[in-house]
């Protein structure tokens, strides 16, 4: 995949690292624009935003965990946050933060140019599946970060929004739990299936809150699941 035309936002305070991650992007065809300072991020993000962020967690001003958790209440921008406190990488993929992937430092900037293809690569995959209300009783705002069903608004996590948008993505189609956390986890953690499971459960809550009709993800035993509105 080449990253030719796409717009690349780089938040980061080093300027060795930046100037890297900046010239390595710009080899493989982005448009690349570096900010040194986290209170210039959000006004940028608002106005201007990006095909994708990445994101130094530590930074004069703003830190990263606001900035990302900013982001969240009004956009699912592509995230990729860059630590170098490893403690820290559970909150950074955490339900709360909703970063899509993270870096450690220090790291290969052939890596990075790889994860941001990649990541990229899903979001074109999540493209297709947002829905006008019109045409269903499930509409996926992207722009807003909000699930509505029959117009109602759904509370969700940012993995429960990935978890929907997954399955509205293939109607009909059963989704292996395998299938599902690499929709849902992209540094390729492992989880076990009860994982999945806990997610598919509080959606179906959710939804049944929305709803009490409501049950359109449907268990396919020792499979999956599966999304029929």
């Amino acid at each position: 995949m080449s990253l030719q035309g796409r717009h690349i936002l780089v938040v980061e305070d080093e300027p060795k690292l930046a100037a890297l991650m900046h010239d390595y992007l710009v080899a493989s065809g982005a448009r690349v624009d570096v900010l040194g300072h986290g209170d210039d991020a959000l006004p940028l993000l608002r106005n201007a935003p990006p095909d994708l962020l990445v994101l130094d967690l530590m930074l004069p001003g703003t830190d990263g965990f606001t900035i990302c958790r900013e982001l969240r209440t009004f956009s699912t921008l592509p995230v990729i946050m860059v630590t170098a406190r490893v403690e820290e990488i559970d909150r950074l993929l955490g339900l709360e933060i909703g970063a899509d992937d993270y870096l450690c430092k220090p790291f290969s900037p052939r890596e990075l140019v790889a994860r941001v293809k990649a990541l990229l690569r899903r979001s074109q995959e999540w493209a297709g599946i947002r829905e006008e209300s019109g045409n269903g009783p499930l509409a996926l705002d992207e722009e807003r970060f909000e699930a509505r069903w029959h117009g109602r608004l759904l509370d969700l996590t940012a993995v429960e929004f990935r978890l929907l948008k997954a399955l509205a993505a293939r109607p009909g189609r059963v989704l292996s739990r395998g299938q599902l956390q690499q929709q849902l986890y992209n540094d390729h953690r492992i989880v076990s299936d009860r994982t999945v499971d806990s997610h598919v459960k509080n959606l179906r809550r959710k939804l049944a809150e929305a709803d009490p009709e409501a049950d359109p993800i449907r268990s396919i035993y020792g499979v999956g699941y599966k999304y029929e509105p």
